[in-house]
């Protein structure tokens, strides 16, 4: 994941910061409680394809 692109990103929904997740490949917002996955390398920031996020994942965040 290129360091510039994440330093732009931003949930879509909370307009908050992304944490990312190398392992998993996906952009966690701890706001909204989603996941964003990353596909081939692009980030995939619709609400609509990210999973929710567990309250173990929350606070491992």
């Amino acid at each position: 994941m290129d360091k510039h692109l994440l330093d732009i990103l931003v949930d879509p929904i909370t307009k908050g910061p992304l944490i990312y997740d190398k392992k998993n490949q996906e952009l966690l917002s701890r706001a909204s409680r989603l996941a964003y996955p990353i596909r081939d390398g692009i980030p995939v920031m619709l609400p609509e394809e990210a999973r929710e996020l567990s309250n173990e994942e929350i606070e491992n965040l």
